[in-house]
């Protein structure tokens, strides 16, 4: 019989993705999902305060960022389209709503998709976090 040798790859336990994804977006430990992830808006914690979770290995940087731009760019588009054909509002009133409403929903996405970037880096064992812990 034949075997393969086998790879540190092999050897580490495998991370669920699903679970580890939704406890980022609630901005929790993707390990334990009780600690913070962030300390502060989009400023991710040294450590998670419950498991002990090393945070400093994440590499988040512009990723939130770009998918906040995509993800209220595609809803607010169509939207605008939709509202300015049907309705016809006037001009400063369409800025001001389509304005906050772009600006909340950035504001509200920004932080969890952050959350879950970090998370899938865990849960794939990107960087620093493939150390078994």
């Amino acid at each position: 019989m034949h075997t393969h040798p086998t790879t540190p790859a092999d050897t580490t336990p495998e991370r669920p993705m699903r679970p580890a994804l939704l406890r980022g977006w609630r901005r929790r430990c993707p390990r334990c999902g009780q600690g913070r992830l962030l300390k502060s808006y989009l400023q991710v914690a040294k450590t998670c305060p419950v498991c002990k979770l090393d945070y400093s290995h994440h590499r988040a940087d512009d990723g939130p960022a770009y998918l906040t731009i995509l993800l209220v760019g595609h809803l607010m588009a169509p939207l605008l389209h939709v509202v300015f054909v049907t309705w016809r509002p006037e001009p400063l009133v369409l800025f001001t709503i389509f304005a906050v409403g772009c600006v909340g929903l950035s504001l509200y996405l920004l932080p969890r998709f952050k959350g879950a970037i970090v998370a899938f880096q865990w849960a794939r064992q990107m960087g620093g976090f493939g150390a078994v812990t």
